[in-house]
């Protein structure tokens, strides 16, 4: 009869003994390694669901190197976006037998460094992460785990400072395509939330990119897309309209509502990230303005509640269970024995248009801006 699940469960010997075959055979066979006649593994087997025998997968990793597990570290399981990206890898990796274990780190460099011993020690096949690590001085824990031969996939954001396989989309193409629609419908005073987290705003366009270059890659790359579309279409680069300073929803609400108050204001934000985009909303409704009558609004991470939002708002749609799904199929074939690309794996994004953008108001006449001088073409960034 199978054991009693108050008590501790059969052993491989008692399984063994039922099977009556010696104890290696019996390791082997509900090990998974080795060779072991069908016949023998048949009794085996049999024996082990008569008496109701588990696996210890510890124990079957340790004693065959291999344990059917993936480990995942991302930011934070709670937001959206990250939730959509492991439903892809869990599908993915479910298909093809294998387990997931999932940690997160908050953006938090020392939490990255404690979740990648934590895996190490559990013994997983292969690791993906979204990782924290800006430089070459931040990812000794992810070299450690391929030293130890736990291959490593990127998801997310590359690291430059990594030579690996990265599942990414192309940031910077997106955040120019929802720039693009904003002067298409007559904008030039167009906000950007968020920029680096420094504490003063960078007074030059070269400064700001040198303290996104020491930010995360993907905020990096939506910034150049942002300075991409502002060249393409004559409008100089205006530091007031950058958010800098802690990545928060009450600081966004804090430079939104200052870009407001400026006596040339903003008529359009792009937002980055959700909280960038719920933040701009509180400011408007602080300053007793409207979407997109007074203010037009375009932000990344489409969702439901974006969709029903009244006006709807414009959002660029991540592919992300297929990124997920993307980054373990990676993973597994890496395992399976494929040699590793060491390439980034782009995606495509979505704009979806809705409503949330319209030309903006006439100036009164006599209160038009002063001119500007654009950047000249030769500035674009590399």
């Amino acid at each position: 009869m199978p054991a009693d699940r108050g008590q501790a469960g059969p052993t491989i010997s008692e399984v063994a003994a039922e099977a009556g075959v010696g104890r290696a055979t019996a390791a082997r066979t509900l090990g998974g390694y080795g060779y072991v006649s069908p016949e023998l593994r048949a009794r085996v087997l049999a024996a082990a669901e008569k008496l109701g025998y588990r696996a210890n997968a510890l124990a079957r990793s340790m004693s065959t190197g291999v344990s059917h597990t993936l480990g995942v570290i991302v930011a934070d399981i709670g937001n959206p976006f990250f939730a959509g990206l492991l439903r892809g890898i869990s599908d993915t990796s479910r298909e093809r037998g294998f387990d997931v274990i999932v940690l997160s780190t908050y953006e938090n460099l020392g939490q990255e460094v404690a979740a990648t011993n934590v895996l190490i020690d559990k013994r997983v096949d292969g690791v993906i992460v979204a990782s924290a690590a800006l430089d070459r001085d931040q990812v000794a824990h992810l070299r450690a785990a391929i030293d130890r031969g736990i291959p490593v996939v990127l998801v997310d954001r590359a690291v430059a400072a990594l030579d690996l396989d990265a599942v990414v989309i192309d940031n910077r193409e997106a955040a120019r395509e929802a720039v693009e629609v904003l002067v298409a419908a007559g904008h030039r005073r167009i906000g950007f939330v968020w920029g680096p987290p420094v504490a003063q705003a960078p007074a030059t366009r070269r400064e700001l990119l040198a303290a996104a270059s020491r930010n995360l890659w993907t905020d990096g790359e939506r910034l150049r897309g942002y300075l991409d579309a502002l060249d393409d279409a004559h409008i100089p680069f205006d530091p007031d309209l950058v958010m800098v300073g802690p990545k928060t929803e009450q600081r966004v609400v804090g430079e939104v509502s200052r870009m407001l108050a400026l006596p040339d204001r903003v008529t359009a934000v792009f937002c980055t990230e959700t909280d960038g985009m719920t933040g701009s909303l509180r400011a408007l409704r602080k300053a007793g303005l409207s979407y997109p009558d007074d203010v037009a609004l375009i932000g990344f991470d489409d969702s439901a509640w974006a969709a029903v939002m009244e006006p709807p708002l414009t959002m660029i749609a991540q592919p992300v269970h297929e990124l997920g799904a993307k980054a373990a199929a990676v993973l597994l074939d890496i395992l399976g024995g494929a040699e590793p690309a060491r390439e980034m794996h782009t995606l495509r994004s979505r704009l979806i248009q809705r409503s949330s953008v319209a030309p903006p108001r006439p100036v009164p006449p006599g209160q038009e801006p002063p001119g500007q001088v654009p950047f000249p073409a030769e500035s674009r960034d590399p």
